[in-house]
């Protein structure tokens, strides 16, 4: 059973900086999708970024250029570089996976709807 725990919220005022970090345990897939995905008050899911075994990156517009999805394979460590913050960004930030074969590796991309994910962290930005 795959598990994954989210740290690295927190409170941060507009233009400021978080790294989020993710554990991800109980999977031996060698072919997956990682990501992360959003959700705001009285918002729906939004993607964020994901990022597949092969490191091919994929970004949401709302996070292109301002965030940097990045894994450590020896750590089983899924990150979340996120610069530039914006009031918008607040919300509750889920960590999540999907073992994919490799032939379909392609549709991990930063709207993927994973089915695996962690109880989230909360980041919130002020104006």
């Amino acid at each position: 059973q795959v598990q994954l725990v989210e740290s690295g919220g927190g409170s941060v005022q507009a233009g400021g900086s978080l790294k989020l970090s993710c554990v991800v345990s109980g999977y031996a897939a060698r072919s997956y999708c990682m990501g992360w995905f959003r959700q705001g008050p009285g918002k729906a899911r939004e993607g964020v970024a994901s990022i597949d075994s092969d490191g091919r990156a994929s970004y949401a517009p709302a996070a292109k250029d301002r965030f940097i999805i990045s894994q450590d394979n020896a750590k089983n460590t899924l990150y979340l570089q996120m610069d530039s913050l914006k009031p918008e960004d607040t919300a509750m930030y889920y960590c999540a996976f999907e073992q994919l074969p490799p032939q379909i590796l392609s549709h991990c991309t930063a709207a993927y709807r994973f089915s695996h994910y962690g109880p989230g962290t909360q980041v919130t930005v002020s104006s």
